[in-house]
């Protein structure tokens, strides 16, 4: 079956060594994907405690490390090839732990005055989410934040063909190798997306204040949530 986590697993692990490279072209919106969550975060402390959940290379950590150069920042992977790229990234930065395991079911026995997640959730089925969700809130500090840089479903058939009718036009637009382009197609088949109402409505229910989309770009959007 597509999407268990061995597929999760395989497909991560054979493109590790590409992945970053290819962001900015399988992303449209990447410049504003990574510097809008970074330009809203805002931790007193200087050396905040930060978990990044599902964080393959460390890509979006490496933006918030640009802002926080001495946080301690946990990366949390299920793809072993993805954390490798993501310890050579980091290979001078001793404030870098990595963890090999699946988020969903590990025990966190640190509190995290930030938790962020890039293009990783939408992976998990929806009663996934959901429990994610409320492990996140319990492990963040008072007045913590939680950022989730991810994809949504369109909320009705019509929205989400748009979505991906202008995904597919601007990746084959990109300058990607039709080999690239294809394995990005393939990867599609991994998602478990879910509607932005629902994802909103769990971030509540989860306890979260201040829950909002912070931007959109049509399925690509920037969920936050406030501990307080």
């Amino acid at each position: 079956m597509i999407g268990t986590k061995n597929d999760i697993i395989k497909k991560f692990n054979e493109n590790a060594m590409q992945y970053d490279n290819q962001r900015s072209k399988l992303i449209p919106c990447f410049d504003d994907f990574y510097s809008i969550p970074v330009s809203v975060i805002e931790i007193e402390n200087d050396t905040p405690n930060i978990l990044d959940i599902g964080a393959g290379t460390g890509l979006f950590s490496s933006f918030i490390k640009e802002k926080y150069p001495k946080a301690k920042i946990t990366l949390i992977d299920i793809s072993e090839k993805m954390l490798e790229s993501a310890k050579n990234r980091f290979k001078d930065d001793p404030n870098i732990d990595y963890i090999i395991a699946d988020y969903t079911d590990y025990k966190f026995e640190e509190k995290y005055d930030l938790v962020i997640s890039s293009l990783s959730i939408h992976h998990l089925n929806d009663n996934d989410k959901q429990n994610l969700y409320h492990k996140i809130f319990s492990i963040l500090k008072e007045d913590g934040i939680f950022i989730n840089a991810d994809q949504v479903l369109g909320h009705t058939s019509f929205i989400e063909n748009l979505y991906k009718d202008d995904w597919k036009n601007k990746i084959e637009a990109s300058g990607l190798t039709t080999e690239e382009i294809n394995a990005a197609f393939d990867r599609t088949k991994l998602d478990k997306m879910a509607t932005l109402a629902k994802q909103l409505h769990w971030l509540n229910e989860s306890g979260f204040k201040d829950v909002d989309c912070l931007y959109k770009y049509f399925n690509f959007v920037i969920l936050f949530g406030r501990k307080s």
